[in-house]
């Protein structure tokens, strides 16, 4: 049967997002008064095709994963989210889940901080959204990578240098903060699945794990190797967004040193390529 409600809910909520806002170029002609199709899937992170066929109703049956990924693109609020998984026949999330709805206030910080390099990641360390400039200096993350303690411990980011001490230092705080957020959201089965497949993949993982520590993973000072700018020594700081237990990592430059130049730099070039993608 043809889910017509989603299918019209999707397309009232794309007219409402203006191109801009999600960070894409506006264009000189465009007949969509909000988001294409094609660039909805591009921040959704799903095929054009299966967009059409959401608005169509001809595909009835989306994943939890992919109604979060739209509800994320459309900038949705809390309820309009709640709204998205009934029309697409699923259960919201509950309590016991970790949160991974990104509130307006949240998307328009980051619209704001567009010369800033900023991601966001949950409570479980799932990147979930990262402005243009965070992309250009730590890479576009796919599958299992875009978990930044999987990276961390099985696919190590080669543009960050890292020493023994630094890279124990941040593998104990990930594991800690995991921990803390284990023992918040027991019912989450994608966290529990991902401290299970560390535990077994990773014997620094399972090391860790062991020692029982609990904490949270904050702040660092780190050196990025940028394939074109050269190497950038940044502030990395975490911040809790309030209510939600998303953690907003941002990476600053002292100003009027080589490294804020060398990020204005690579702004541009972020910039220009990301309006060759689209």
């Amino acid at each position: 049967m043809a889910n017509t409600a989603l299918g019209a809910a999707l397309r009232h909520w794309r007219d409402r997002v203006p191109p801009q806002a999600a960070g894409l170029p506006a264009g000189a002609r465009r007949r969509a008064a909000g988001l294409r199709r094609e660039e909805l899937a591009q921040l959704a992170g799903i095929s054009a095709d299966y967009v059409v066929r959401l608005e169509q109703g001809r595909a009835t049956s989306p994943s939890a994963q992919v109604v979060e990924a739209l509800a994320r693109a459309l900038r949705l609020t809390r309820d309009e989210r709640t709204h998205l998984f009934r029309l697409a026949g699923l259960v919201p999330p509950g309590p016991g889940t970790v949160p991974r709805h990104i509130t307006p206030g949240v998307h328009r910080m980051l619209d704001r901080l567009a010369g800033t390099p900023v991601a966001v990641f949950d409570a479980a360390w799932n990147q979930l959204l990262a402005n243009p400039l965070y992309t250009a200096l730590m890479g576009d993350w796919h599958g299992n990578d875009r978990n930044a303690a999987w990276r961390n411990f099985l696919t190590p980011n080669t543009r960050v240098r890292d020493t023994p001490e630094s890279r124990d230092a941040l593998q104990a705080a990930l594991v800690a903060d995991l921990r803390r957020t284990a023992g918040s959201y027991p019912d989450d089965a994608g966290l529990r699945s991902l401290i299970a497949d560390l535990r077994r993949l990773s014997p620094r993982f399972a090391e860790l794990w062991r020692s029982g520590a609990v904490g949270r993973h904050d702040a660092a000072r780190k050196t990025i190797d940028h394939p074109d700018v050269g190497p950038l020594t940044l502030d990395c700081d975490v911040l809790e967004a309030p209510g939600s237990d998303l953690r907003l990592m941002v990476y600053t430059a002292e100003p009027g040193s080589d490294e804020a130049d060398r990020l204005a730099l690579l702004g541009v070039i972020g910039t220009q390529s990301l309006a060759e993608r689209g």
